[in-house]
Order: structure tokens, then sequence, then C-alpha cells
């Protein structure tokens, strides 16, 4: 790119930035000394291919979505937060909301996150244990008790289910007193992840896709602010997938999405802003920051050139990021603290729009209060102490940052073209993308490769090559073992005996009326959701819906494999 060209590239940049709003801050170094908000090549200076680095704000939004970084907002803390009974979790909420959290995220139990009751025989011994135990919208009342579902944003990590509880969201907001269509947070209902890596479905892929397709109408039509989608590389990476496959893989993922959504009838400049995305920050600092700006420049691409998209909203690739969980060790966990904090600044410094830090103990077990707080504050050093906030990506133009940046979304390129070669040349029922990502489910193409690349990066431990404190290196400590979170029996058999009176207490044919239409509108083209706030309404349970449901459609099962 000439100099006039980027010269031109600062005006516009200086401009929007002037007419955006910033936060009242300090934005000079600790010594006092005055930095700009963003930095680029020197005034009258050529940068051959600055076109794919540019401006802040500016397309191909290598270097954020807004002018003003972080200047104008902070990224969201969003604590990931769930054990126990709903009552349990709502303490931990309003302790994380108090200490300066700026939005809820749940976790759910295993039951829940399989759309099966507590009382369950396949629940036994695992309710509360994962996350908080949701049967019923009473449960998700309790969740929430005291806590303004219209005034806080809040994520919920569950796909196979995610429809009938996001419903019963719905419904606790709905006895609140909320105006439902001004409600902001995020689902993840990413169900191709789940066959991919994370294991957690229920029935085969096109009556998931048939749930998704209607959650993504709804919301467009009643709830605009709320993104029924958070595509997730975060569960593909934990598997043992590369940077680039992560990247790849869920931004095919989210490409699939948006076939669905045209496949609806769908503008994509209406839809494709509800999509959000969940990524993972791996230990490997530089690696990940060019992760994250690979995929924003990839997604405005494809959704520009591939899929039409014209408004600048959708073009935009808004992620949230979670520590890597699996580069957490039981050895020497306090070194935990340290590998979280270097991940978080990646994150950061990769333009994240809201984080979640994993605590020291989460490898033996979930978070204590304590834990839980260091996870807060670790967010909360960065964001007032480090001066991180004050230049919009401030490794832009670094030669080794730009050339990972290059290198993965070349890879991931390469990967989307195989993709697509797998789904055959068509016709297809939602796009090639689909298509493609269903018959590499079916064939196994994906766990393949991922478990291919966790045995590769397995060898080269167990060799030394690559190296873990405390675990093949640095092993000698002076360290006491840790006071963990337990999780009482007491918990599965309170949460039992409340549903137990829940169910005695509801009007049983209600019950049985709503759930029965529920499953004739699933053989209609009529869009499911209404029908299902129905059945949430008359407390039909997660598991009572999710059978329902199952008896109708079947359950998954995954092909042996050798």
């Amino acid at each position: 790119m000439d100099a006039d060209e980027i010269a031109a590239g600062r005006a516009r940049w200086q401009a929007r930035y002037d007419a955006a709003r910033k936060r009242d801050a300090d934005f000079t170094t600790l010594s006092g000394m005055t930095v700009d908000p963003v930095y680029g090549p020197p005034e009258g200076a050529a940068y051959p291919g600055f076109e794919r680095i540019g401006w802040p704000g500016e397309f191909p939004y290598t270097r954020g979505l807004h002018p003003t970084g972080y200047r104008g907002r902070t990224w969201t803390i969003r604590q990931f937060a769930g054990f126990g009974n709903a009552r349990q979790t709502n303490e931990r909420y309003k302790m994380i909301l108090g200490a300066g959290g700026g939005g809820l995220s749940v976790a759910f139990d295993m039951p829940t996150l399989m759309g099966r009751d507590s009382d369950d025989p396949q629940a036994l011994g695992e309710v509360g244990h994962c996350g908080v135990a949701i049967d019923s919208a009473a449960d998700m009342e309790a969740l929430f008790g005291g806590i303004d579902l219209a005034g806080v944003t809040t994520s919920m990590t569950i796909s196979g289910p995610a429809v009938p509880v996001f419903c019963m969201y719905l419904v606790a907001a709905e006895r609140q007193g909320a105006d439902l269509s001004s409600l902001d947070g995020t689902l993840q209902t990413d169900i191709f992840k789940e066959y991919i890596a994370q294991k957690e479905w229920l029935f085969d892929p096109e009556p998931h896709l048939r749930l998704i397709g209607d959650l993504m109408e709804y919301c467009a039509r009643e709830i605009p602010r709320y993104k029924p989608l958070s595509v997730s590389g975060y569960h593909i990476r934990e598997a043992g997938s590369t940077a680039a496959q992560e990247l790849a893989y869920t931004l095919a993922d989210g490409f699939g999405y948006v076939e669905l959504g045209l496949s609806r009838g769908l503008d994509v400049n209406v839809f494709a802003p509800g999509l959000s995305f969940f990524f993972d920050s791996h230990v490997d600092f530089f690696e990940e920051i060019a992760k994250f700006r690979a995929a924003r420049r990839i997604w405005a691409r494809w959704l520009r050139d591939v899929y039409g998209a014209t408004s600048e909203k959708a073009l935009w690739l808004r992620f949230h990021t979670q520590t890597a969980g699996v580069s957490l060790t039981a050895q020497q966990p306090v070194n935990n603290v340290v590998r979280t904090a270097v991940e978080a600044l990646a994150a950061v410094l990769g333009g994240t729009n809201s984080l979640h830090t994993n605590a020291l103990d989460e490898t033996l077990a979930l978070p204590t209060d304590e834990s839980a707080e260091i996870a807060l504050r670790t967010q909360q050093v960065l964001m007032e102490e480090t001066g991180v906030t004050n230049v919009a990506d401030p490794l832009g133009g670094s030669w080794y940052v730009e050339a990972l940046t290059d290198r993965i979304e070349a890879e991931a390129e390469e990967i989307f073209a195989r993709i697509r070669q797998l789904g055959g040349e068509g016709p297809h029922q939602l796009g090639p993308m689909t298509s493609g990502i269903l018959r590499g489910i079916e064939d196994g193409w994906f766990t393949g490769h991922i478990a291919e690349s966790a045995f590769v990066h397995q060898q080269a431990l167990e060799k030394g090559d690559k190296r873990i404190v405390g675990v093949n290196c640095h092993t000698g400590t002076i360290a006491k073992d840790l006071e963990i979170l337990r999780i009482s029996h007491e918990v599965e058999l309170e949460q039992r005996r409340m549903l137990a009176e829940r169910k005695t207490a509801r009007d049983d044919v209600a019950v049985s009326v709503a759930v029965t239409r529920m499953v004739e509108v699933s053989r209609t083209g009529e869009n499911m959701i209404p029908a299902m706030l129905d059945a949430v309404r008359a407390e039909a349970t997660l598991g009572e819906i999710c059978d329902a449901l199952r008896a109708e459609w079947g359950v998954y099962r995954e092909p042996a494999r050798f």
C-alpha cells in the first residue's frame, strides 16, 4: 500500500476516533508519558500489504472492531460459574457482580447438559458436580433471584438442550417482569462442535439444526439484542486441536450457521450480528494473539465476499475468550495463576470482547470462593494496572505477529477448502460448507484430525521437546495440598426433593397438553419456540421436554471408529 492510501486510512480512522465515545480514564504510561491511541507506519512511508492490517474499526478488522480499541470500552469480565443447586450458584453470581464482574456466564451440570432431570437414573452421582442443576423454570428463577435479567448480560454454555433451557431463562425473566425484547446475552447452541469435540448431543444433526433455525428466527424477530448462537472453538482446542484447526473448524461452523440462516430466508445483515464466537486462549502467547487477529479478518472477508453481507455489524466477529483449562496442572497448581495471566493477556492483546479467567484449582475441582476471586482479580490487574487498554492493537505491525497472523489465516483457508470438498459438488440442502461439516462429522474427519494433533503434542511432551513446569521439568516443590471445593451428596438429595415437590404442586394435565402440543408443532414447519415456552410456563421439566423430542426424533449414536 502506498503512502497516500495509508494516510487516507489514518485520516478515516482519526475522524471515527474523534466522533466515538471514550472512557474517562488516564491514558498515559505509569511514568506519565502520553501515548497515541493507535500506531501505524511513519508518515509518508509506504507499507506493502498494509491493507491486510489496516486501522482499528475498519475492514478487514484485523486490528479490532472499534476505532477506539479499549479506550472506548474495556472487555466484559464474564466469569463462568455454576455448582450445586441454583441457590448456591446465585450466591456466587452475586459475589462476582459485587466484586466488579460485568456479566454472568452459566455452567450447567452434566445431567442438564444432556437434557436429563436430576431424578433421572442416568443423573445419579452427577447432580451439581460440574455446574448448576436446572430442572425447570423454577430453578432458573432461583438461579437469578435478586439479579435483574433486564440489566445484566448473561451467557449460557449449553448446546444439546440449549433451546428449552433458553425458554426457561425467558420465563424466569417474564416472572421478574422484564421486557423480553430488551434482554441481552448469549446462548451457546453450537451443536456442530458437540459432534466434532465435546460429545454433548441429544439428536441427529438435522433435528438440532431445525431447533437452531427456529431460535435464530425467533430472536431476530422478538429479541434483537440477544445472540442465539455462540460458535465455540474452545472445546475443539481443549480436545487437542492446533490453533489453526481451532480457528478453521470454528469459523467453518459459523459459516454453516450463516448458511442455515440464509436457508430460512433470513437477511444476513439482520441475523449475522446475532452470531458470536467463543475461543480458547492457550499458553503460546504470540500464536494466540495472531489467531484472534486472523479470525476477525477471515470472518469479515467471507461474510462480505461469500455470503453477501453489506452492513458493518454483520462483518464483525465478536468473541468471548476463556483461558485454557487444558493448560492447568494438578502438579504445583499455584503456577496456574501465572499461566492464566499470560493467556488472559494474549486474549486482551488479541482484542477479545469478553473474558473468563480460569481459577488455579479447576484442574482438581470447582473453584473455591478464594480461587474464583484470584481469577477475577487477574483480569482487573490487567485492566487497571498494565496500560494494555491505552492503545488499540499495540502489536500491529510487529513482523512476528503479522507473519503468524498471515500463516494461521493461510492454514485456515486450506482447511476450509478441504471441508467444502467433503460436501461434494451438490446440490446442497443448506450450503456447501454445511454439507462438508455434516459429511466430516459422519466420516469422523474432524475427530480424526484432532486426535492426531493431540497425539503429536503428547509425544512431544513425553520426549521433553515441549515442557510444562512442574510436570516434566522443575518438578521439585515445597507447595502443600490445596483445600478444594467439594459438592455434598446432600445437594443431589435436596434437588430431587424440590423437583418432586414441584411436580406434585403443578397442573399435570396442563403440562401434558403443552408438551403434546410442542411435539405436534415439531411435525410442521411452524416455529417451535412459542410452543416450547408454553410447556416451560406450565413447569414441564427439561427432561420431560427432551424425552418427548427424543421419542419423536430418536437419539444420536456416534458410529464406532477404529
